[in-house]
């Protein structure tokens, strides 16, 4: 099943079908009654199926499972064919899943055995997890889990890069040019992109409304646009114009066969994918320009909360990358330092050596 198969169709029906066990489908509608975003609820429930088709082929039930099923399942999980070529055996870029997803089926597969602990199916969690050990105190250590877990900084493009991908997109239609800038001039995400309506925009405050049933956490908010953006808004809306008049969906088809109806964020993906292989840029995608803007309010010296409220993160630990990636807190470290000892013996250094 594709991401871009993610609809109004509710997520329990959609892989009810794919689960084949009754713990697991009631857990999913448990989730889903909590009110986890659809994207989340698909990404958990595809782990806990790939889990649950492993067992059964491996003859295993997943109610007895135990620690070592799910190691093998995680060993199963590494030694996959890679999308990107399987020529590099590291665990996270060559052979087996990322990481990152990697991680993420565990945690679906954690989340169901705790499901089934709380409904006295079982006593004990297969899944480790790192926990509070008693009698360490604050920073005492912290048991393993299964999987080393790598925290990688998002890849952004060099100004040139940049550069090159704006050339690539010059000649494009000014509904996907205006994309390309609003994504990045907003820090928007794909679905957030893809599902804005035109009550969403005011160009009178120049100001996009982000709705909570669009953003990944659920966390409404309102974002500011450039005046680049808004020229492109202007120029987009009079194209718009000729194929609907309709309120709706800001962003529509322009081909024969969906003319007027919505952009899904699949076609969009489609649209930068090409974009980026035209420019030379394999790893540039729908993400890289919220990844873009955020590093670049970073070098700007914007603080950490504002790039949160900017972004729509709930933990300003997801922000921290971005001024990582700005380089900001090495370049003030080095400014200070320049300004003490290690600027004097540079200077001891430049009056001998040059």
């Amino acid at each position: 099943m594709e991401s871009g198969d993610i609809g109004d169709k509710a997520v329990v029906q959609t892989w009810r079908g794919h689960l084949h066990n009754p713990q697991a489908t009631a857990w999913l509608e448990a989730q889903e009654s909590l009110g986890l975003a659809p994207r989340t609820l698909h990404a958990y429930a595809r782990g806990v199926a790939d889990f649950l088709a492993l067992c059964s082929r491996d003859g295993v039930d997943p109610l007895t499972a135990n620690r070592s099923d799910v190691a093998r399942y995680v060993r199963d999980l590494t030694q996959r064919p890679h999308h990107r070529g399987d020529n590099v055996i590291s665990i996270d870029s060559g052979v087996g899943l990322a990481n990152a997803t990697i991680q993420q089926r565990l945690v679906a597969v954690r989340l169901l055995y705790d499901h089934l602990i709380e409904d006295g199916v079982r006593e004990l969690n297969p899944v480790g997890r790192g926990r509070y050990t008693p009698g360490k105190a604050y920073g005492g250590q912290q048991d393993k889990g299964l999987l080393p877990r790598f925290h990688r900084l998002p890849w952004i493009p060099t100004d040139e890069q940049w550069r090159s991908l704006l050339d690539v997109a010059r000649d494009e239609s000014i509904r996907n040019r205006f994309m390309l800038g609003l994504a990045y001039d907003a820090g928007l995400r794909r679905e957030e992109l893809c599902l804005l309506q035109t009550d969403d925009i005011d160009p009178a405050h120049r100001t996009i409304r982000v709705r909570v049933e669009t953003t990944k956490n659920r966390l409404a908010r309102v974002v500011p646009y450039s005046a680049v953006s808004g020229a492109l808004f202007v120029a987009y809306t009079a194209h718009r114009r000729e194929l609907s008049s309709a309120r709706g969906p800001l962003f529509i088809s322009e081909s024969r066969r969906n003319r007027a109806e919505a952009i899904t964020p699949w076609t969009w993906s489609k649209v930068v994918r090409r974009l980026a292989l035209r420019a030379g840029l394999p790893q540039f995608s729908t993400h890289t320009l919220r990844h873009l803007c955020l590093t670049d309010l970073a070098r700007a010296g914007w603080e950490i909360h504002a790039i949160a409220q900017f972004a729509g993160h709930r933990n300003t630990v997801t922000t921290q990358q971005y001024i990582h990636l700005s380089g900001r807190e090495l370049a003030l470290k080095l400014d200070r330092a320049m300004a003490g000892i290690h600027g004097r013996r540079l200077r001891d250094l430049a009056d001998t050596l040059t």
